[in-house]
């Protein structure tokens, strides 16, 4: 066991494409390429800010990544746009996650949310899954204006609980995240719902996972 546990939430905790399959009748056949170039660039603009030093919180990124994903998919209704926005504020979380934080509760454990998110829609969002009870924080971006994988993102957590990086394990669905959170020198675990290829191979993940089941115990 280590001593914090810390999650990525959006794509690790809460389904990010919950939010256009709650209303995929609606939305059209193309649904399904809404949702992705949705995800795709909310997280394309995170980088680009960050690179470029112009912060934008990533609220306001996610409406901007919601916009371009209907200009590239014509056949989806712009009406739908405040419906899903409104979906993204409280979405699905995946199935595992009360009771993969509650064994690391009852083991000893601290838990902690660390994401991209400003810390409003990340409360909206913990409070909607029921999980606030079973966290020890939630950690957002938006003190630093900056994104992740910059080190300083990850800092954050040696910062509030006092550890060295060792001590901490870090889960994240996003394979990049992974890497970043790696380089800094957490134990880290990439949880591959979809079953990607690897990639940054000099930045490997301690334990990969197809979800947060058993991870009280890798």
């Amino acid at each position: 066991m280590h001593q914090v546990y810390v999650f990525d939430a959006y794509g690790t905790l809460f389904d990010v494409h919950a939010a256009v399959r709650r209303y995929k009748d609606d939305v059209g056949p193309d649904a399904d390429q809404l949702s992705a170039i949705w995800r795709q660039k909310q997280l394309e603009y995170s980088w680009v800010r960050s690179l470029a030093g112009r912060y934008r919180d990533f609220w306001a990124l996610t409406e901007d990544a919601l916009d371009t994903a209907f200009r590239s998919v014509p056949s989806a209704p712009r009406t739908m746009r405040e419906t899903l926005l409104d979906a993204y504020r409280e979405l699905d979380a995946y199935p595992e996650v009360i009771d993969v934080l509650t064994q690391l509760r009852e083991a000893g454990a601290k838990t902690a949310i660390l994401s991209n998110g400003n810390q409003a829609m990340l409360e909206l969002a913990v409070r909607g899954a029921r999980i606030g009870g079973l966290l020890d924080d939630i950690l957002s971006v938006d003190p630093l204006e900056v994104y992740k994988p910059l080190p300083a993102v990850y800092e954050l957590v040696t910062t509030r609980f006092r550890l060295f990086p060792e001590a901490v394990s870090f889960q994240s669905s996003n394979r990049w995240d992974i890497a970043g959170a790696t380089a800094f020198g957490f134990r880290t675990v990439w949880i591959n719902r979809g079953g990607a290829p690897d990639e940054y191979a000099d930045m490997a993940p301690a334990v990969t996972l197809s979800s947060l089941t058993g991870l009280a115990t890798v």
